[in-house]
């Protein structure tokens, strides 16, 4: 039957920034299929509580607290739970951050951007997913299937004027990272793809997308009117991680309300 493509009985994910947002929708999406979760985030005790209501909910997860920013942390990671597990077969690389503002404001203009700033979001949206990709890569290219969904952002896609530039530079270059590591992944049998989302009511940036004025410029960019709810990108993310997406790879899906159509 073809709901039986969704199911991820017997197999093993992992999400990084897992504790809230749209990586807890992938691990709670993940877990509801069947998968065994590895939660990954800097804040411990967002991941216990995710991994807590994943097993009331009768999942199974465990935590492991993450900083993505740290690569030989995320390479180091990864091993050890394919030591633990004995095998890898869903990551989904969510963590990410914004910092600073658009190019609306002042301190948004790119005179303005400070070095420190910027080599921040690049360390985690951008060095932090590769290093997690190419960890992934090498323990599923030796089992000759894997599947890896990468969050990057309608911001990847096109120009934001709500989004700063280091988040619209790091999420474009994961666009591209996809497309190159799919071309090298394919003939393992190892698919990768992204998620190009538009704005969800998440805790990046310190959730201020929940503050009224900044929900209404949102929604004003959105066709659909609104910003969307974490729930509404689990299936997309369970499309991506299981065998239904079998002949996919290398592309990149927006889930944005029509933004990317404009």
């Amino acid at each position: 039957m073809v709901m039986d493509r969704f199911a991820l009985e017997g197999r093993l994910g992992l999400v990084t920034g897992a504790a809230s947002g749209l990586g807890k929708a992938a691990a709670e999406v993940l877990a509801e299929a069947g998968a065994t979760v590895v939660l990954t985030d800097i804040d411990q005790a967002g991941l216990n509580a995710v991994a807590d209501a994943i097993t009331d909910a009768g999942g199974r997860a465990e935590c492991v607290p993450l900083d993505v920013s740290d690569r030989p942390a995320i390479r180091t990671a990864i091993d050890d739970v394919v030591a633990r597990h004995g095998r890898l077969d869903v990551v989904v690389a969510s963590a990410g951050i914004t910092a600073g503002p658009s190019y609306r404001t002042e301190a948004g203009r790119i005179e303005a951007i400070e070095d420190t700033a910027w080599d921040t979001v690049v360390a985690v949206n951008l060095s932090g997913v590769f290093a997690t990709v190419q960890a992934a890569s090498r323990h599923m290219k030796s089992q000759g299937d894997g599947r890896i969904v990468v969050v990057a952002s309608v911001a990847g896609l096109k120009s934001d004027p709500m989004v700063g530039y280091a988040y619209a530079a790091t999420k474009s270059a994961l666009v591209n990272l996809v497309r190159q590591a799919a071309m090298e992944l394919a003939p393992h049998g190892v698919l990768i793809n992204a998620v190009a989302p538009g704005p969800f009511r998440t805790n990046i940036a310190g959730g201020r997308i929940r503050q009224p004025e900044i929900e209404a410029a949102f929604s004003a960019l959105v066709p659909l009117g609104r910003i969307a709810d974490p729930e509404e990108i689990k299936g997309l993310m369970l499309l991506l991680a299981s065998p239904a997406s079998s002949f996919m790879t290398g592309t990149t899906i927006p889930i944005d309300g029509g933004m990317a159509a404009r």
